[in-house]
């Protein structure tokens, strides 16, 4: 019995020295309001990358317009200063016919003084199969008037959560009289 106790004394050091490892392992390093987790422990695997190709319809005519001015560009300026807020259909493709695939939902802001760039909040709210509920978040700068704008994708939630990559945005139709517009974006994300 003696040659025993320091056996198992030596089992019961190993055994508590590994269970505190696992521990902050598995925990992280504690911060006091926040710590680092291993992805796996939320089920994160391994990213992939997602490409999605939408047309987005700017309506801001007409009885039902999608895009509403909340604030005014002051008068002294071209257009430096409006915020519209947006519901915008997203379709596979250009005509407003075509199946319906989620909404762009957000606003847009005037954030030039010297050309029309806009400053694009939005989420893309995806309606259809897999994608049902889940959104991706972009929050970049717009300048309208480039052939190909390219803004940042800086999350998501849903199938998206953690998601980052990039959109863009490549006007498709413009109506001067209207004002309506319809743009073709290609979006690519990188997401668990």
């Amino acid at each position: 019995m003696a040659k025993i106790l320091p056996i198992l004394a030596s089992l019961c050091t190993i055994f508590f020295i590994i269970l505190s490892l696992s521990t902050v392992l598995v925990i992280g390093e504690d911060h006091g309001f926040g710590r680092s987790l291993d992805r796996k422990l939320l089920g994160y695997k391994k990213e992939k990358l997602s490409h999605f190709q939408f047309y987005w319809h700017d309506i801001v005519s007409g009885k039902n317009p999608s895009s509403v001015p909340v604030i005014r560009a002051p008068k002294n300026t071209s257009s430096f200063g409006f915020l519209t807020m947006i519901d915008n259909p997203l379709t596979l493709g250009p005509k407003m016919s075509s199946k319906l695939v989620g909404k762009a939902q957000g606003f847009y802001a005037s954030a030039s003084q010297e050309e029309v760039s806009l400053l694009m909040v939005m989420n893309f709210a995806f309606i259809e199969g897999k994608y049902n509920g889940s959104t991706i978040t972009v929050l970049g700068r717009n300048p309208v008037f480039h052939s190909v704008r390219e803004m940042p994708v800086i999350g998501g939630s849903g199938l998206f959560r953690f998601s980052r990559g990039y959109a863009q945005a490549k006007t498709h139709t413009f109506d001067p009289k209207t004002g309506d517009a319809i743009v073709e974006y290609n979006v690519y994300v990188l997401h668990y």
